[in-house]
């Protein structure tokens, strides 16, 4: 057991230079009883743009006045204590950016124990202590409310997590022990593993409320009227608090220990084992069950500190600044000024991908969208699986009746091209072919006016070429989406040699209306995520061609930590695009990139491979088997030399990409390999695990970050 009165924290002083102290003011309230309430409000002086939190200076000055509040309790001069945030925010946790100037594991633990030590008072006050979320509560924010004795929430509250494992850490003030013994473990694996692993997925006030998070919720307009009611009502004992959802005794002997097996094997299946923080959080769930809660929080201690100074939280945290930051200001991007107000959207073709994009173009711009195609027949189809799709936003209430109808009057189908005249801004979903494209383009370009911006989807041709055809090439850009559109967050802006700003200043405002984050590329075959999977998909191939049985190939990419095998994305993206990608990399750079002809002749089969339950790849079919049985050597190499191949191919391709100008610097291709392509946040992209692994060094001698970005173990 931990005796955190006898810990000295003056380490941490030196951490607390220059953070923004986020403030505990006090105030007795009178309760309609006539008890006495201590209302803490946690507030930092800045807006709701700077949220509240938790350095080493917070939880000093928050403990310091809980010391005194206990002090008072037990004079009998309050009745219980209260805490809640400044407008909309309780609290978004610890402050990251002073996490990663720790220095040492042993001010990694010192953190861990500061924050159970304060927040940890807030159960042993001597009275009741009441949290009332009034708005953003995450991570250590809503340990506050975890480590009080009861809680209410503002129906309004932007979201409530615990992101931790997201970012390569753990929930270690208290969130790991606290929440599986107040909600269960299978609510709690929800919340600390399931969700995180989800692109950081929140919980809503209502959600909080039915997991039994929260004891109470209460609308916006009276939220700290009624929650201080309830409080009083608790108080005196007119109301009794009950939690359905705590574990009683059977389930910790039954139900979790079969809960935890489930989710080790869900999380093996789903992200293999090269993540550290999910199988620590199980771990410590896992433990939760029995115990004590000064035992759970040694453990909490542990675990953060490992963790917080270990590579992947290191490469998790420039990861996070990438996407938090880098991403909402695109390098490149022309004065938003000069972009051409959109007001109508075509879309050339009426197929899948059209129609997610008109999909996406009428829930977020809100703007008539028109879809064309060869005949009425595949408009139609078109139509009715975006009018379908409405269907399904409304039921599950993301619309409601008026704005589903809205959407449905917005959108026109038609096979007459003149259509097109009066549109601002046309996307094209046709055929991965130069020729195709350009035709489209020639034709509706006579339609359109002089400066309606036009935009291809391709995926790998090259723009320049594509724009050939056109009279004014220069209102051209590429506009590549990723797919499923409305899930993945990345479009690839690319700008060839004659693109003007207009245009270009065009498709960053209309990404960022439909709520994408957009990385402007040079005109270079398959741009970067698409490039660089090539890379992937062909090594995976060449090793395949060689004898290498494809379960073995799978397994040699595990280390890459890739949300899939290279085969099993290829199995996603389909196996005739992935050999067009191949083909057209190989025509651009026949040195570097591997492809087979008999590529095309499995592409050609309705089933190329077998995949388990879990979608991962166990072997060929039988068809495959026959037609690669010519084409496959006998030499198999070994994971060892398969890994290296791919690592190595990275860090030359991602190095000659940079000497090329196709992005400005490396952290373009990790944001967009992060967004585009899945690259788990624990690498921080491909550059920080290339330069971890060596392949910077072994193939251009040097790192592409200096120094490289390891853990302060390494430091």
């Amino acid at each position: 057991m931990t005796d955190y009165e006898a810990i000295d924290f003056s380490p941490l002083q030196k951490l607390a230079e220059g953070e923004v102290i986020t403030h505990s003011l006090v105030q007795d309230i009178r309760l309609a009883s006539g008890k006495t309430l201590a209302l803490i409000t946690l507030d930092n002086g800045r807006d709701h743009t700077r949220p509240n939190t938790l350095g080493p200076a917070t939880l000093i000055e928050l403990g310091e006045t809980l010391a005194q509040l206990r002090a008072r309790a037990a004079s009998g001069e309050i009745d219980a204590v209260a805490i809640t945030g400044k407008q909309y925010i309780l609290a978004a946790g610890a402050d990251l950016s002073d996490i990663t100037k720790l220095g040492s594991k042993d001010n990694a633990r010192l953190i861990a124990q500061l924050g159970h030590k304060v927040l940890g008072m807030l159960g042993d006050l001597g009275v009741p202590s009441f949290a009332f979320v009034n708005g953003l509560a995450l991570g250590g924010g809503l340990e506050i409310a975890l480590n009080s004795t009861y809680r209410t929430v503002d129906a309004s509250a932007a979201a409530i997590a615990l992101p931790e494992v997201f970012l390569g850490i753990i929930p270690g003030w208290g969130g790991a022990y606290l929440l599986p013994n107040l909600i269960g473990i299978e609510n709690a694996l929800e919340v600390v593993i399931s969700n995180p692993l989800k692109q950081n997925r929140m919980l809503k006030p209502q959600q909080a409320f039915d997991l039994g998070i929260m004891d109470a919720i209460f609308p916006a307009a009276n939220y700290l009227e009624d929650s201080l009611r309830w409080a009083d009502s608790v108080i005196t004992g007119k109301t009794k608090v009950e939690r359905k959802n705590e574990p009683g005794k059977m389930e910790r002997l039954t139900k979790w220990p079969i809960a935890i097996k489930m989710a080790r094997g869900m999380l093996e299946s789903k992200i293999g084992t090269m993540p550290r923080s999910p199988y620590v959080a199980l771990d410590l769930l896992d433990k939760a069950r029995s115990g004590t809660k000064a035992e759970g929080f040694a453990r909490e201690d542990e675990a953060l500190a490992e963790l917080v100074t270990g590579d992947q939280f290191a490469a998790s945290m420039y990861a996070f600044d990438l996407v938090q930051k880098r991403a909402k200001r695109p390098v490149g991007a022309p004065d938003k000024e000069l972009a051409k107000k959109v007001t109508k959207v075509g879309v050339i073709g009426a197929g899948l991908m059209a129609s997610q994009f008109a999909l996406l173009f009428l829930r977020r711009l809100e703007v008539p969208v028109l879809i064309t195609d060869i005949d009425q027949e595949r408009v139609d189809k078109g139509i009715a699986y975006i009018h379908d799709e409405i269907a399904k936003l409304h039921s599950k209430g993301r619309l409601d009746s008026d704005g589903a109808n809205r959407l449905r009057g917005l959108l026109h189908g038609t096979v007459d091209k003149n259509d097109y005249a009066d549109c601002d801004f046309v996307i094209e979903a046709v055929f991965e072919e130069v020729g195709v494209k350009q035709q489209v383009f020639t034709e509706i370009e006579g339609i359109v006016g002089e400066d309606t911006v036009l935009a291809t989807n391709t995926s790998s041709l090259s723009v320049e070429e594509i724009g050939r055809a056109l009279k004014h090439p220069e209102r051209l850009v590429g506009f590549h989406f990723f797919n499923p559109v409305a899930v993945m967050p990345l479009v690839e802006i690319v700008k060839t040699p004659v693109t003007n700003e207009q245009a270009l200043s065009t498709a960053f405002v209309v990404a960022k209306t439909l709520r994408k984050n957009a990385v402007l590329t040079a005109d270079a075959p398959g741009f970067v995520v698409n490039r660089l999977l090539a890379k992937v998909m062909g090594e995976a191939a060449r090793a395949v061609y060689e004898g290498t049985p494809i379960v073995d190939v799978e397994k040699a990419f595990a280390p890459l930590g890739l949300p899939m095998g290279p085969f099993q994305l290829i199995d996603l993206v389909g196996w005739k695009v992935a050999a067009h990608v191949q083909d057209t990399m190989v025509r651009a750079f026949p040195e570097r990139f591997y492809a087979n002809d008999n590529f095309h002749a499995l592409a050609e089969l309705d089933r190329v491979v077998e995949k388990d339950k879990a979608g991962r790849v166990t072997g060929w079919t039988k068809a495959a088997e026959k037609t690669l049985r010519p084409a496959v050597g006998s030499a198999p190499v070994s994971a060892e030399t398969i890994l290296q191949r791919v690592q190595d191919g990275l860090a030359q391709e991602i190095r000659t990409m940079l000497d090329e100008g196709v992005v400005p610097e490396v952290e373009d291709i990790d944001l967009c390999l992060i967004l585009g392509a899945g690259w788990p946040f624990i690498d921080g992209g491909a550059s920080p695990y290339l330069d971890r692994e060596g392949a910077s060094e072994r193939v251009f001698g040097d790192t592409f970050h200096n120094p490289p970005i390891r853990g302060i173990a390494h430091a």
